[in-house]
């Protein structure tokens, strides 16, 4: 069952809709008091330490508050995806649900639970002028798969689409429209009418209707709303992506980025033909992310004529058709219905079609939870909704993942600087009675920082380098591979039945072995890190020994959490093989001759899939390797400039600058500091 909705009070503040969102929510809560003790030790950090980790802490405040995990929406066109992120947002009203196929917009809905002051609530960003060329030269991306294949029909149609898209556009911007690409609209507002100018084309309209609904729709690529969400205990993002089967694939490389950047994301299915062929093209987007930060929605249940029974059907159906294809294993899928969730959250039974209550109370009377029958409507509804489920399977995937990673990262800084701040007070208090703690000179310590620092640096972009290196050469040696394979099937296939039958190549295979080399890289630039900062603080904690004369176990750095690989979801991109349609076929019928299909199929799919490959050297490769560095780099500078720091106390001491800490003060301190280091020891437990 779901936590109680909790009534209104006197000084509840909270809308009914924020009610229902406040009880859905809960789960949120654990995260939030797991963070509670990792803010006190850095505030003790930052109280007590010098000018230095007082600035570190600052910066871990800054992480801490500005941290925001994000929820990727994917689905179809006309799942109800757009309804279903109303209710999540408490705003059931807000997004317009009717969306036009040729709008390319993710829409990023940025919750806060303390009020927003920012100037800007709302941000539109336009397409950049390069992408909207690729557009109306081409026809995106299913105009380039049209061409390589000489589908010369289905280019015709495709750029007639581009064309009247193209004049739609200068009807509502005017001619010199494309001086708006790369721009972006700020507004300290937002509202229905607002977000339905960039987001919403809808019907044709007339000059009348010109600076309301879909004005900029055609040129929006993305959407960031920021606003006030007091039922939330914590920052969110949701953000509700296009559906994906669109006219010319753009929406899928939009939604790849917006994954790229979530750690969880929601499948939304229609329960009337969830995983229908369509949405094998959402499995494929979500197959190389982890399974336990991917949740499927089976949405519309409203809609079935015996959910109780159809319920358990469709689940089967989905467990199995994941299975066959490689999906995620394990996703968590759960039932619900948007419709439900408007009506709990706006108070009105009425509103909810007939049919759909009559599925309501199907579910309700076929339940073995005997309380439904003696519950409120509106609470039968948000349960049913499927609302309170989803939210708490986000929240536990928040409070094991991406959640765990920033207590962990935090925790482990924040006791860093607190073992320095530990240290520095012990030193002040042996200055203050005449002992010299320091065994090593200033200059000797700064010099060995500098060689601890470059060493650590060069020693792991070397490695990154030769990881790289051997990360591009397995790609290749894989892509060629496979189109040897490819091309030696299809002239086996046409030696043995000719080519009055179109063939067909499930490219599967190359993705399977293109996952594979791009875990093995990720794993080996773990290693690299790990070594890296292992070794770093291994020296570090050398220093502090040799110089203060300290056996090896009163000091310890900790080491920051293992490196996150993310997900190579460019993997899941549609490539020419993955597509049935009549192009192939025309493609398949103008070749004459077997070494003409040969040749012609080697140089389609090798232009198709060179892009997957390059992606995962660039855009995966690089910015993996990019962040190791960036993070080992903070690192070993952090540490060092907390050796640098602690070494120097004695010396303000003896100028009389800690004239203030006399023994109690320093036994205080230290009882603070021992206390906040408990905290994060209890947590890492």
């Amino acid at each position: 069952m779901a936590p109680p909705i909790p009534s209104a009070g006197p000084d509840d503040g909270l809308s009914a809709s924020d009610r229902l969102l406040k009880s859905a929510v809960a789960g949120l809560d654990a995260f939030a008091q797991q963070m509670e003790p990792v803010k006190a030790a850095v505030l003790t950090a930052k109280n007590l330490g010098d000018d230095s980790s007082a600035k570190i802490a600052a910066q871990l405040e800054a992480k801490i508050e500005a941290f925001e995990p994000s929820v990727t929406m994917i689905g179809q066109i006309k799942s109800g995806k757009t309804s279903l992120v109303n209710c999540m947002i408490g705003r059931p009203d807000l997004l317009p649900t009717d969306v036009n196929p040729w709008t390319s917009v993710v829409t990023s809905l940025h919750m806060s639970p303390k009020p927003i002051n920012a100037e800007t609530r709302a941000q539109f960003c336009f397409f950049e002028e390069n992408e909207w060329d690729r557009l109306i030269a081409g026809g995106g991306r299913i105009g380039e798969l049209a061409d390589r294949a000489g589908a010369d029909d289905e280019l015709a149609k495709i750029k007639a689409q581009v064309e009247q898209m193209r004049q739609k556009s200068k009807l509502r911007l005017g001619e010199r429209f494309e001086l708006l690409l790369g721009q972006q609209h700020d507004y300290g507002y937002f509202d229905h009418e607002l977000v339905e100018r960039y987001v919403c084309l809808g019907d044709d309209f007339d000059d009348s209707a010109s600076e309301q609904q879909g004005r900029f729709a055609d040129i929006t690529r993305s959407a960031d709303l920021f606003f006030h969400q007091p039922a939330l205990p914590v920052r969110l993002c949701i953000r509700d992506t296009p559906g994906v089967n669109d006219t010319f694939m753009m929406r899928e490389q939009i939604t790849i980025r917006a994954i790229r950047d979530s750690r969880i994301c929601v499948v939304v299915l229609s329960a009337h033909q969830a995983l229908s062929s369509t949405d094998l093209a959402l499995v494929r987007l979500i197959s190389n992310v982890k399974s336990n930060e991917v949740i499927i929605f089976v949405n519309r249940v409203d809609e079935l004529s015996e959910p109780s029974t159809q319920v358990v059907q469709i689940r089967d159906s989905i467990v199995e058709t994941l299975a066959k294809i490689d999906g995620p294993k394990d996703a968590e899928i759960i039932f619900g219905s948007a419709i439900w969730a408007q009506g709990a959250m706006m108070g009105s039974f009425s509103r909810v079609p007939e049919a759909s209550k009559a599925a309501l109370m199907q579910l309700v009377n076929a339940s073995e939870d005997a309380s439904l029958q003696h519950q409120t409507t509106r609470s039968v509804l948000w349960e049913l909704s499927g609302m309170p489920a989803l939210y708490a399977a986000i929240s536990s995937q928040i409070m094991h993942g991406e959640g765990q990673g920033l207590v962990r990262h935090i925790g482990a800084r924040a006791r860093n600087l607190l073992a320095g701040v530990q240290q520095a007070d012990n030193l002040k208090a042996k200055a203050q009675i005449g002992e010299v703690p320091v065994q090593i000179s200033a200059s000797e310590i700064s010099t060995a920082v500098a060689v601890i620092k470059e060493s650590s640096k060069t020693t792991l972009m070397a490695e990154l380098d030769e990881a790289q290196t051997a990360f591009s050469i397995r790609l290749d040696r894989v892509h060629d591979s496979f189109l040897a394979r490819a091309t030696d099937a299809l002239l086996s296939y046409l030696e043995q039945f000719g080519d009055d039958e179109v063939w067909e190549y499930d490219p599967a295979g190359l993705r399977l072995l293109l996952r594979s080399s791009y875990q093995a890289h990720g794993k080996t630039v773990q290693s690299a890190f790990d070594r890296c900062v292992r070794q770093a603080a291994e020296e570090i904690g050398s220093l502090y020994q040799n110089a203060l004369n300290l056996p090896v176990e009163l000091f310890d750095i900790k080491v920051p959490p293992p490196l996150r690989v993310p997900p190579p979801v460019t993997l899941g991109q549609t490539i020419a093989l993955d597509l049935k349609g009549t192009w192939w076929r025309n493609w398949w019928y103008k070749r004459r001759g077997y070494q003409s299909f040969a040749t012609d199929f080697r140089k389609l799919i090798h232009a198709e899939t060179i892009g997957v490959i390059q992606d995962l050297k660039s855009q995966h490769g690089d910015a993996l390797r990019e962040q190791a560095v960036q993070e080992a780099e903070r690192f070993v500078c952090e540490q060092a400039e907390i050796l640098l720091n602690t070494l120097s106390a004695p010396l303000l001491a003896k100028d009389g600058v800690d004239a203030l800490f006399d023994r109690q003060t320093l036994i205080a301190r230290d009882v603070e500091v021992q206390q906040a280091i408990r905290s994060l020891e209890a947590i890492e437990a």
